[in-house]
């Protein structure tokens, strides 16, 4: 197949990696990306194609005569280009603008979630100051604040800090059309999990856990993700049918019933707390950093599951297959990540890094400078992943791999999976 990836960070990194693989004995896929970076360059010849352009993207794949286009990041998919590229006639893997909005608002994920009966956190939907305040005061602290549009994962605030609270909240307010949500904090930990669907049928992937603040001991700001690892060897037993069964396939269904179907992949992220299972947000799109270390497990070529998932055809792929092998990334970010990000750093080492047995790295937020060398252009530049017999070994391999890179001002945490493969 000649596959288009639409995007430009170590999720469509990722995604490029998984799916040059052929089929079973096959010759590799031909790929293509726009824009892409440049480890994404190593695999794919890249277009200097705007990702939010429908019209060019789908202008892009017609020229190219490509079997299929994948978009990977949430601001193309809201701003219709998966529609773009199925009305010229592809195939594509993604949902259409107005699914899309499963994501791009919050309350409209609220308002599908109760309709299918899905659990989930009691939320209150706020448009005023006001408003906010008096649902502050109804669920208490800690106080869990979240914009009702895409915010690139940094859109939540938890706090015990009423001010704070207060003040996230005024700052999304401050948007046009601002709306908050203003949610009953969940307890316990979070998964992420991904479910590809054609609209009808859902599969499942493994599911993953990420890191979203900043520092060690889950310190400091929120980000877009600074690691993450799969498998889980403390999720419940039968977690990943439950979750099929009473969240991804109602939801899927309930998006169907409004004539407004799901296709492409359902990041469903679960809470698992004192009272069960409870969803804490839908996302439109593989989720950044854990798709790096759900696809580093997975043995089955991917673009053959996209393609049906895209297509109609979920139902006639065989089960899923796994390697019997764990994950785990660590995320390189730039110098002031997430405050203020600095660009322009040279890189370095990711070449003795992937010499590193198990280890190969994503690019995130890379570009090449007038002369030619690698430098960062992002807030998380780099995504190191691990490859290993278990979780001890992976993570392991991933941090010897995060010591080769060399990148001035450059920070990671160091506890990325450290809990649970010690207690493996």
């Amino acid at each position: 197949m000649k596959i288009l990836v639409v995007g430009t960070g170590a999720r469509e990194h990722a995604l490029v990696r998984a799916l040059a693989v052929g089929p079973d004995g096959g010759a590799p896929h031909e790929l293509h990306a726009a824009p892409g970076n440049p480890g994404i360059g190593e695999l794919a010849e890249l277009h200097d194609v705007d990702a939010f352009d429908g019209a060019a993207v789908a202008a892009l794949a017609t020229s190219l005569g490509a079997d299929l286009v994948v978009v990977g990041p949430e601001g193309p998919l809201v701003a219709g280009v998966a529609d773009a590229v199925r009305d010229a006639g592809i195939a594509c893997f993604g949902p259409s603008a107005e699914a899309a909005v499963l994501e791009g608002s919050k309350a409209f994920a609220k308002e599908v979630m109760a309709l299918a009966g899905v659990p989930t956190a009691m939320a209150h939907v706020c448009t005023t100051l006001a408003e906010v305040a008096d649902a502050l005061d109804a669920f208490g602290a800690p106080h869990v604040v979240k914009d009702d549009g895409l915010a690139a994962g940094k859109g939540v605030v938890v706090t015990s800090d009423r001010a704070e609270a207060l003040a996230h909240a005024a700052s999304c307010l401050d948007k046009p059309g601002g709306t908050v949500l203003i949610e009953e904090y969940l307890d316990g930990p979070e998964i992420s999990l991904f479910c590809l669907t054609d609209g009808v049928t859902v599969v499942p992937l493994a599911p993953a856990q990420d890191f979203k603040r900043a520092h060690d001991g889950d310190a400091g700001p929120n980000t877009g993700g600074m690691g993450a690892y799969s498998p889980l060897p403390w999720a419940p037993e039968g977690l990943v049918a439950d979750v099929l069964e009473r969240v991804a396939q109602p939801t899927v269904d309930e998006m169907a019933r409004r004539g407004i179907p799901f296709t492409g992949v359902l990041y469903v992220g679960l809470a698992m707390t004192s009272r069960g299972m409870r969803v804490v947000e839908f996302n439109a799109r593989f989720g950044d950093p854990e798709t790096q270390v759900v696809l580093a497990r997975l043995k089955t070529p991917l673009a053959g599951v996209l393609h049906a998932a895209a297509t109609g055809h979920l139902a006639d792929v065989p089960p899923l297959r796994w390697r019997k092998a764990a994950a785990v990334t660590v995320v390189v970010a730039a110098h002031g990540y997430p405050e203020s990000a600095r660009g322009g750093d040279p890189i370095t080492g990711i070449e003795a890094a992937e010499q590193v047995e198990g280890v190969h790295v994503l690019h995130a937020g890379t570009a090449l400078s007038d002369g030619g060398s690698l430098v960062a252009a992002g807030g998380r530049v780099l995504s190191v992943v691990g490859v290993g017999p278990d979780l001890a070994a992976a993570r392991a391999a991933a941090y010897a791999g995060v010591e080769q890179i060399a990148l001035p001002g450059s920070h990671h945490r160091s506890d990325i999976a450290l809990a649970v493969s010690t207690a493996s």
